[in-house]
């Protein structure tokens, strides 16, 4: 058996592994001609199931490296006013085990971290085009003349995917009204001095009056600004990060990462063709009002790294007929980053479409029908998880609303303020929190043994 994965995202590269180590052949083709293309510096946060999904395919080496390559844990979720008051602050469980822990990632160092081992298998500058289906092949070509075929190919190409256009013509994407603008910022004497400390030491969102919100991720790494190991990280951490090649890849550095976003009737109409200073100062033109050191947070930010982006999501589909195309991730169930679930969905897919590749191997099932449980279980869980972040994140929420907006938002802070006073009304809150980003759920694990 042969797959070929069409995009080198998170949940292609996990799946890669997973079947390199199953003994599987696999071939991954990504667009970006390097390694090192593409804008992937932003935070990620990898949750208990992103966690387990990651333990059960990576090699033990590379996943204790991605353990080590991690930001410092969040102590903290803020809700906070635009003058940086707190409504809700949310103590997060401080966990030891490597797995069933909460983890902040940068997106370049990820993306290092799973192209690690995978030489040979990865092929750069492949842009899909199209592919045919046979009985018992599928090729895949791609714009540079070649093709390559397999017995199954796996649509990992993300939001925009070309596999999932041909394929699965009916699977529709639909904006939802909001637009973010990100940037990021070094972490230095002066900007580290502008957030109070409960929020530099946690994850926090800024909820504003016209439905405007801004959430704010601290980055801090076990290596400094010259990729060197910083000063008291020993014993096998450091000796991880110091064998690790992707790290002469990686230009991560501390930083504060920010996404302001908003419904598009309250920005600029041109925003999605702006860069760089240009929305930097869009930023400080939208929040006035907003504390001075959130403002200068504005202003530190590197132009370089400010991009706008247009937030769309899946439309929810009927289960279609299963063969020898398969799809996951965004390819499939585009999400809003309304719950933050995206990344580890995908995770998710690879772990379960792996296992029911690795029944295929020894036997156990035909190749179509493994495909069609694993594509049953991906459509319940994948698009559940895609409602539930569109409500996160939609400009049909009343808070973006003129008049009824400013009600929507005096009772909503009122309710946080209540609950920020109620100790076990905080706690159920967050292991409600906790509960759905996957803590305790058994379903990821998986034993990749060789072939019998």
């Amino acid at each position: 058996m042969k797959v070929l994965v069409i995009g080198g995202g998170t949940g292609g590269l996990a799946l890669a592994h997973g079947l390199q180590r199953a003994g599987i052949e696999v071939s991954v083709f990504e667009r970006d001609a390097l390694r090192t293309d593409g804008l992937h510096g932003y935070r990620v946060g990898i949750d208990p199931d992103g966690s387990r999904a990651l333990h059960a395919l990576l090699p033990k080496d590379l996943y204790d490296t991605f353990v080590a390559t991690k930001a410092r844990d969040p102590k903290y979720f803020n809700m906070l006013t635009e003058d940086l008051k707190e409504l809700l602050s949310l103590e997060l469980p401080e966990s030891t085990d490597p797995v069933e822990s909460e983890k902040s990632i940068s997106r370049m160092t990820l993306r290092q971290v799973l192209l690690t081992g995978l030489d040979g298998i990865v092929e750069f500058g492949k842009e899909f085009t199209h592919f045919e289906q046979h009985t018992d092949h599928v090729t895949a070509y791609f714009a540079d003349g070649t093709s390559a075929t397999g017995d199954l190919l796996v649509a990992a190409d993300g939001s925009g995917s070309r596999v999932r256009r041909q394929y699965l013509p009916q699977a529709k994407t639909e904006e939802t009204g909001i637009v973010a603008i990100a940037g990021k910022l070094p972490i230095t004497e002066e900007s580290a001095k502008l957030l109070p400390p409960k929020v530099f030491e946690g994850i926090s969102l800024v909820n504003a009056p016209r439905g405007f919100a801004c959430i704010l991720h601290v980055m801090e790494f076990q290596w400094d600004h010259d990729g060197n190991v910083k000063d008291g990280i020993g014993g096998n951490t450091e000796e991880l990060i110091r064998r690790w090649p992707g790290l002469q890849f990686d230009n991560t550095r501390d930083y504060i990462n920010w996404g302001l976003s908003a419904a598009k009737d309250k920005l600029p109409a041109n925003i999605m063709e702006l860069r760089g200073a240009e929305l930097i100062e869009t930023a400080l033109d939208v929040t006035p009002d907003w504390h001075p050191n959130l403002r200068r947070l504005f202003e530190l930010t590197d132009p370089g790294t400010c991009f706008p982006v247009n937030i769309w999501t899946s439309v929810p589909l009927d289960p279609w007929e299963s063969s020898n195309v398969t799809l996951l991730g965004d390819a499939i169930h585009t999400m809003t980053p309304g719950r933050g679930v995206g990344a580890n969905t995908a995770l998710r897919d690879a772990v379960n479409l792996c296992r029911k590749l690795i029944d295929v191997r020894d036997g156990k099932q035909e190749l179509v029908p493994a495909v069609r449980d694993y594509e049953a279980r991906m459509i319940e869980y994948g698009f559940d998880a895609v409602l539930k972040s569109r409500a996160q994140m939609t400009s049909d929420d009343p808070v973006h609303k003129p008049g009824i907006g400013r009600l929507a938002l005096a009772g909503m802070r009122t309710a946080m303020r209540t609950v920020n006073h109620l100790p076990p009304a905080k706690r159920r809150m967050r292991d409600q929190m906790m509960t759905y980003r996957g803590a305790n759920r058994d379903e990821l694990t998986l034993e990749i043994a060789p072939r019998p």
